[in-house]
């Protein structure tokens, strides 16, 4: 433990530091920022990175291109590799993002209002959002029967959301003609 006027210890502030760089440090740049000579900071360096190799970690500290940075230890690689592949699939098409959009602003809604706000069919879009846990049931419309559907937490948490009135307005976005858009359209 550290005490909070002196700040974080050696240790903790060039792992700190690490964390977020995108290409190696050299040691004069740690020694600067942590106010440390340069051989303290080299032996500290060395030292982290003997403990992650001994401890098995799945990341190495290494000294590379006159720096040092955390890399991915190499058994790792493979289910990094399988991590990033699969999220990149992950990512929603415009329609995916269209329909999740009109279910987020009008919820709950059905997917026939949904398809005739964006003018397709949406069925096969619903049912990926809903199997992404995106959307979800939301019970059924009492006039027509028709399932209606809501986001749930899971889109709130994606999104950065604490609840649904944080979405931003859409008046903005829209053209500022809507009047005479629609009746070009007849």
């Amino acid at each position: 433990m550290t005490d909070e006027a002196s700040g974080p210890g050696l240790r903790a502030g060039l792992e700190a530091i690490l964390l977020v760089v995108d290409e190696p440090v050299a040691e004069t740049i740690l020694a600067q920022a942590l106010e440390r000579p340069v051989p303290e900071i080299s032996a500290a360096l060395r030292a982290l990175a003997a403990e992650y190799t001994a401890q098995g970690r799945g990341f190495d500290l290494r000294e590379v291109a006159g720096g040092w940075r955390f890399y991915t230890r190499a058994g790792c690689a493979a289910l990094v590799e399988r991590f990033v592949r699969d999220g990149q699939q992950a990512r929603l098409t415009q329609a995916a993002l269209e329909t999740l959009a009109v279910v987020a602003y009008r919820q709950p809604v059905s997917r026939a209002r949904v398809a005739a706000i964006r003018g397709v069919n949406s069925d096969g879009v619903m049912r990926t959002l809903v199997a992404r846990g995106l959307v979800e049931e939301a019970g059924t419309d009492p006039e027509g029967q028709a399932l209606l559907y809501r986001t749930t937490s899971y889109f709130l948490e994606r999104m950065g959301l604490r609840e649904l009135e944080e979405l931003p307005e859409l008046a903005p976005f829209l053209p500022d003609d809507v009047e005479n858009l629609e009746e070009q359209k007849q």
